[in-house]
């Protein structure tokens, strides 16, 4: 399998296996987002809390641009980002998106 279809494939299982978390009773749902033409990939929260409010929310925003892999937004608190370099991504093919470029110079992982 090349690169590009790997990384797919990875952040695809990533964030279904993480909206499968929430529980069939609660009245918030995760929603899965994939779009393979473009790679925008998100896990998006929605519902409604004691019938009054209205919750909606992206949790997870990963795209994939030019071989790398994005992060564009990860409100989690198990980082997306270890979670692909546990799957085998080397560190220079992520990027922390929701850092200022002349952050990432100091980060672990791809400046851009």
């Amino acid at each position: 399998m090349d690169k590009l279809n790997l990384y797919r494939k990875l952040i695809q299982e990533l964030l279904t296996a993480r909206a499968k978390l929430r529980s069939g009773s609660d009245p918030i749902e995760s929603q899965t987002i994939f779009d393979t033409t473009q790679d925008h990939y998100q896990l998006v929260h929605l519902g409604w809390k004691d019938s009054s409010t209205r919750i909606y929310g992206c949790v997870l925003h990963v795209d994939i641009k030019d071989g790398k892999i994005w992060v564009q937004h990860d409100g989690t608190e198990d980082a997306i980002a270890d979670q692909l370099v546990s799957e085998g991504v080397p560190k220079q093919d992520i990027v922390i998106a929701y850092h200022a470029p002349h952050v990432r110079q100091y980060t672990e992982f791809a400046v851009g």
